[in-house]
């Protein structure tokens, strides 16, 4: 079926694109969640009316993603984890853990478009993370982890509180960290949000 997006749709396209998907697809997701209409002679002019306003949808995000990239760059991470004696963290500082991070300073981005290996940040030490934003925009954050002190002493005495946030632990260790700057929380599902719209209306 071919349809015209009303909306970004992840792996699909955005805002005023025109897309050829299944019938199941379309009937059962799209149309009835107003994602996207048939594609019709009237829904192309009513599409060509809306462009004036999804044009400054565009401006606005591409605005908005050179903003978000001064203010991650202008910042840097630090926290505070308890790691081995060589410096192996006991757990690991994950995308969800610096997607927080950026949210209590007012900077929206999705858990996929944080770069980080598999498992996270492992190791004690001064790490760069590339993020995604909008319209092909990378912005560079820096990660500053340093170790907690004794582990065992730490885990002992540590008593939970608004300051006191766990990392994705290890099967085999306990976990207890204790941010410099922020809360955190543990990398789970990722979630799904809408990618941003193009420059113009493609036929696929």
């Amino acid at each position: 079926m071919k349809i015209i997006l009303y909306s970004d749709i992840p792996n699909l396209g955005e805002e005023g694109e025109i897309k050829d998907v299944a019938d199941g697809y379309a009937r059962n997701y799209l149309l009835p969640r107003k994602f996207a209409v048939r594609y019709t002679k009237a829904a192309v002019n009513e599409l060509e009316q809306k462009q004036r306003a999804i044009s400054r949808r565009k401006e606005e995000k591409i605005t908005a993603a050179a903003d978000d990239k001064t203010k991650i760059e202008s910042i840097e991470m630090d926290i505070e984890v308890a790691a081995g004696e060589k410096g192996k963290l006991f757990g690991s500082v994950t995308s969800g853990t610096i997607m927080e991070f950026l949210d209590t300073r007012g900077i929206a981005v999705e858990r996929k478009h944080i770069e980080l290996p598999e498992n996270g940040i492992k190791i004690v030490g001064t790490h760069t993370v590339t993020i995604k934003l909008y319209g092909g925009e990378r912005a560079v954050l820096k990660v500053n982890v340093s170790a907690l002190g004794d582990h065992n002493k730490a885990a002992g005495s540590m008593e939970p509180s608004e300051s006191s946030i766990p990392v994705q632990p290890d099967d085999t260790e306990p976990v207890t960290m204790k941010p410099s700057e922020s809360s955190v929380q543990p990398d789970d599902t990722e979630p799904v949000t809408e990618e941003p719209l193009s420059d113009s209306i493609t036929e696929g």
